[in-house]
């Protein structure tokens, strides 16, 4: 199916995040300019340097060998390090204030790390960019400035660079789970956020929210009656799983998981992915969920794992631009196999391949499946949901594997873990997995039903007709008391006993931190919290913990880390706490008073989590507890807040909330124009 669609001349390095992040940054040094005088000479060169980026990025794009490339790339680069030591001098000279140019540094050094990764990766495709983590703590040392600052300048790097910094913050997506940071710390260096809200009341015999009785809300959007997706932000939309209780398409009855994209700006319902139930039902893809992964966007490619446990890539525009193919039987896919085709239309997804784990792997995946991918330069990592059967007695597949990379680009099968964890699984694996760079080698870290965190080596190995991701270190996360008690070993799900990992390992500064828990519905236990050294290699169960915190419950949280230190996360008895993230000293607990499924999102100075009885909490981020507010969403919160260009969102069971500051008025008028990549591909 193909729509007509006005021509719109587009050229391939205009579609390279880099040139777009190079044009921002010229939007505002521009501002910039005007508060430093013409006669200095760093003026002229911050304005020849600054358009030199962008202009070698296009050449070495249209470049038809790979040295040819490199070298305008690399042109790109001494442009923006040039860029930056010309900051410098204006500090130096004492023109401006390290203040006034942090901002134009973070997105500087964001723009070296993918030239950096365009040089290394590059090939004889074109428009190939890598994801190549490259900076480190020495990268853009000012002399006197603090690692603390150095940091902070670092984690505040802006996907979308604009203007107006000190009203709005940085203009920024939130492509993936975790945040645009690999590592998937849950913070954002965004500004200007509201700390109170009002959801507002529905209109009479509807689902809709009158916005007329609601205090800063954007928008909002009716979902299913089970939302557990996490939301992302990426190209002006708005990314949501949930599932098909309130049927946008009348086509579509009964059980399905669904996928739900928007409008950023205004909430607009563009097109939707519809799965069909697994026929096992609880066994494997437990009854009304819906889609429990959070999308991850690349580009024009959107990355999922559905609920019959298949990892899949889609167009981010849908069919509305047509169908891209490879895969081009979508009137099959909604329907599921043996059942007349649906008539599908532009309102539908456009799948570009699929990679079904149980037929490909032999995966039992248990109750449901559920990860949000992480991507590393061409290579797609998931983990594979592998899990018991329905007695809990058993893993039906324990040669299968726990976690696996695909390429990208095409879906095939690169390679799987060498850890062997099957037969070791408690009960079902959720976790997702996180990435950074550690002692110059570039690992995934994932956190897996056997109790234990692994650390794999990003680049698979060949080992005769086979591939696999090689063990860098594990360390066991359950201590020996909560495996054997009196002599005797302490049975799963027992309060008192083990967990497997279902948050997500989170990597800062060389150290991974992560919690175990257990499934809700086996209540709650003693968990713990650990702050792991990821500069060790081998079994650094002993080697590797920097600090543990028993103080926790059993959760599935994903902890959340401000740039000077602080540590928040909730447990599933519904406390949260704030750490110290060096030291794992607490400042202080505070008590939901019901069940903590999301994690926390910190942001703004402040903390925003919701519950499983609907209550939406803000809470100061800092050493002394404060509650700044607490809003009843009318239906529970089992999803984490995310912020994306200044408005925060939540999933409540039933609706999806935009909320932001009005009284900054549209946010949107406060940021730089975004640039639309997602284009019609010629």
């Amino acid at each position: 199916m193909t729509t007509t669609q006005s021509k719109v001349i587009r050229f391939d390095h205009e579609k390279l995040n880099v040139y777009q992040r190079s044009l921002s940054f010229i939007t505002w040094l521009t501002e910039f300019l005007e508060r430093v005088p013409p006669k200095l000479s760093v003026h002229g060169q911050l304005d020849r340097a600054s358009t030199s980026v962008p202009l070698n990025i296009a050449e070495g794009n249209g470049r038809f060998t790979a040295d040819d490339r490199c070298r305008f790339f690399d042109i790109a680069r001494g442009s923006t390090l040039e860029c930056a030591a010309a900051l410098d001098v204006l500090v130096a000279k004492k023109v401006l204030t390290d203040a006034d140019i942090d901002p134009g540094k973070a997105a500087l050094s964001d723009m070296v790390s993918m030239l950096v990764g365009l040089i290394r990766s590059n090939s004889d495709t074109r428009m190939h960019e890598e994801v190549v983590p490259y900076r480190t703590e020495s990268q853009s040392v000012r002399y006197g400035r603090s690692k603390r600052k150095i940091t902070r300048m670092i984690k505040t790097v802006a996907v979308a660079f604009g203007i107006g910094v000190a009203a709005s913050g940085h203009a920024q997506d939130w492509p993936q789970w975790g945040g645009p940071d690999p590592g998937r710390n849950m913070y954002s260096p965004a500004q200007g956020l509201p700390d109170r809200f009002d959801p507002g009341k529905l209109k009479a015999g509807t689902e809709e929210v009158d916005l007329a009785t609601a205090k800063n809300v954007k928008w909002a959007a009716k979902l299913g009656s089970q939302s557990y997706g996490n939301v992302t932000v990426a190209g002006g939309k708005v990314f949501v799983g949930t599932n098909n209780d309130s049927p946008r398409d009348p086509k579509q009855q009964g059980d399905r998981s669904i996928l739900m994209v928007f409008d950023e700006r205004t909430g607009e319902f563009l097109w939707q992915l519809v799965v069909p139930k697994l026929a096992s039902g609880k066994v494997n893809d437990w009854e009304n969920l819906g889609v429990l992964s959070s999308p991850t966007v690349e580009g024009d490619r959107v990355y999922l794992v559905t609920s019959r446990c298949e990892v899949i890539c889609l167009d981010v525009n849908g069919l509305a631009n047509g169908n891209d193919g490879p895969f081009t039987d979508e009137g099959q896919y909604v329907v599921g196999p043996g059942k007349p085709k649906a008539e599908i239309s532009p309102k539908d997804a456009d799948i570009i391949w699929r990679y079904d784990m149980m037929d490909e792997l032999g995966v039992f995946p248990h109750n449901a499946s559920n990860c949000s991918v992480v991507i590393v330069g061409d290579t797609v990592y998931t983990c594979t949901s592998n899990g018991q059967d329905w007695t809990h007695s058993n893993v039906p597949s324990p040669l299968s594997p726990s976690f696996i990379a695909l390429n990208k680009k095409t879906g095939e099968f690169r390679g799987e873990d060498d850890a062997h964890i099957g037969p070791r699984i408690f009960h079902g694996q959720w976790s997702s997995p996180s990435t950074g760079q550690a002692n110059g080698k570039q690992l995934v870290f994932f956190g897996a039903g056997d109790g234990f965190c692994y650390a794999f080596d990003a680049q698979p190995v060949a080992e005769g007709d086979s591939s696999f991701l090689k063990k860098v270190w594990w360390f066991d996360c359950n201590p020996p008391e909560y495996k054997v008690k009196e002599g005797k070993p302490i049975k799963y799900p027992a309060a008192e006993g083990p967990s497997e990992v279902n948050a997500t390992p989170v990597f800062w500064k060389n150290r991974v931190y992560v919690a175990t828990g257990q499934d809700p519905e086996h209540g709650e236990g003693v968990g713990r919290l650990l702050c792991i050294d990821a500069t060790k290699t081998g079994d650094i169960t002993k080697t590797g913990l920097i600090w543990d915190f028993k103080g926790i419950h059993r959760t599935i949280s994903t902890v959340s880390i401000t740039p000077d230190g602080l540590l928040f996360v909730g447990d599933f008895s519904g406390f949260v706490y704030c750490l110290d993230a060096e030291t794992g000293k607490m400042y202080w607990v505070h008590d939901m008073k019901a069940h903590l499924w999301g994690s926390t999102l910190a942001a703004d100075g402040k903390v925003y989590l919701g519950d499983e009885d609907g209550d939406f909490a803000v809470i100061a981020a800092s050493k002394e507890k404060k509650i700044l507010s607490e809003t009843n969403l009318g239906a529970p919160v089992y999803s984490t807040p995310i912020v994306a260009n200044g408005v925060v969102y939540v999933t409540s069971n039933t609706h999806l909330y935009a909320f932001y500051d009005a009284a900054r008025q549209a946010v949107g008028k406060e940021q730089a124009p975004k640039v639309d990549l997602n284009l019609k591909k010629q």
